[in-house]
């Protein structure tokens, strides 16, 4: 069984599935569990369609609950019926660690791929990874060194799924010319996040954000990406109440458009670490509802909020969260990354960031890993 409920879990846990289909142990697995379209496309059988589970906030996730509660109830009751070799929890924390403590109490073996980011918050969590989890995978540099200051010793750095695999698809002319954008002026990419509550909130600050920068950049161009079609509707109708001139909207191209950009205003996830690998100089930013934000940070004890950031071990892409999140400073930060000399030093610093993250493969070792552990 393979659990995902976000994005990114269903990306990184499809190029998984084929990373063990693929291996000579693979001795044709069948996958199950909680799958987005990407997970489906790789074989994976949808007990629980994941699409719906990525929701951010506490109040959200309240009202959410009911659903959860039966997701879960469905997803465990398959693992046992079935009686699942392995469950492979990827990421999602909130869910997969109580998902992990009641199917490793019943004798599966349990596998958690992406580790919950307990450095950064709610370190009281390294107790179940310790006894209900048999082997953990991570993906950043400095967690397994982590995870053996904790006492916990059965973690597999495999390097980040995402090294050498984020490329552009298409050549950076090309994509010019399909989205009829001017090469000799100024590309500035909007990526709004991947959620509904996400777009909702940072999206009018981003079109805001442009509005301003029309008035102090000549000629300048927007591109406001998103990963899939969920949200287009919600996205197009903010597009057309804005007054940006100059903005095209591209859907599921998000490494074509980061390619092709000067700089970017991204919210705060794995896109950006995607835009590092692919060197675009960036503004980190975030906006929750007041409560969230009020009931959240004091537990987050790290010096970023970027991945980009966290990874660089310093701040390589400012961060404009909650309240510090305005059109003036996000304006007066993305008109400094255009400058070619900063835009220079800037491209220079995330390429040293990301070559931390290893030669690629990460998918292939940790289908390695994880097979190893059933033999075993």
């Amino acid at each position: 069984m393979i659990v995902a409920g976000e994005a990114s879990g269903d990306l990184h846990a499809a190029k998984l599935v084929r990373a063990i289909r693929e291996s000579d142990d693979g001795r044709g697995c069948h996958f199950f569990g909680s799958a987005g379209p990407l997970m489906r496309d790789a074989g994976v059988e949808p007990i629980v369609y994941a699409d719906n589970l990525s929701i951010v906030g506490l109040p959200e996730i309240g009202r959410a609950l009911p659903m959860f509660l039966r997701a879960f109830r469905a997803l465990k009751r398959a693992a046992l019926e079935r009686r699942a070799d392995a469950v492979i929890l990827v990421d999602f924390p909130d869910f997969n660690l109580k998902l992990a403590k009641s199917l490793k109490r019943r004798g599966l073996t349990v596998v958690y791929y992406i580790s919950p980011q307990l450095w950064a918050w709610r370190k009281y969590r390294k107790r179940t990874i310790s006894r209900h989890v048999d082997l953990l995978i991570t993906i950043l540099p400095f967690e397994k060194e982590w995870y053996s200051e904790q006492g916990i010793s059965h973690v597999e750095y495999v390097g980040s799924p995402l090294a050498r695999e984020v490329v552009p698809r298409i050549s950076k002319n090309e994509f010019y010319s399909r989205h009829q954008l001017a090469p000799d002026r100024p590309i500035v990419a909007l990526l709004p996040g991947s959620r509904h509550k996400e777009i909702c909130r940072i999206l009018p600050e981003l079109l805001r954000t442009a509005t301003e920068l029309e008035k102090r950049v000549a000629g300048v161009q927007f591109i406001v990406a998103l990963g899939s079609d969920k949200h287009a509707a919600e996205v197009e109708s903010q597009i057309r109440a804005s007054s940006v001139g100059n903005l095209n909207l591209v859907i599921g191209q998000t490494y074509d458009v980061l390619n092709a950009a000067d700089a970017a205003a991204i919210t705060s996830g794995t896109a950006t670490l995607e835009a590092g690998i692919i060197g675009t100089p960036m503004a980190i930013v975030y906006k929750t509802s007041g409560i969230n934000y009020k009931l959240l940070r004091p537990l987050i004890s790290v010096a970023h909020f970027g991945l980009i950031n966290l990874i660089a071990g310093e701040r390589v892409a400012n961060e404009y969260i909650q309240s510090e999140f305005t059109p003036t400073a996000l304006a007066d930060e993305i008109e400094r990354l255009l400058l070619p000399e900063v835009n220079s030093r800037v491209r220079e610093r995330l390429r040293a960031a990301t070559e931390k993250l290893g030669g690629g493969g990460a998918s292939k070792r940790a289908a390695a890993a994880i097979m190893s552990l059933l033999d075993r």
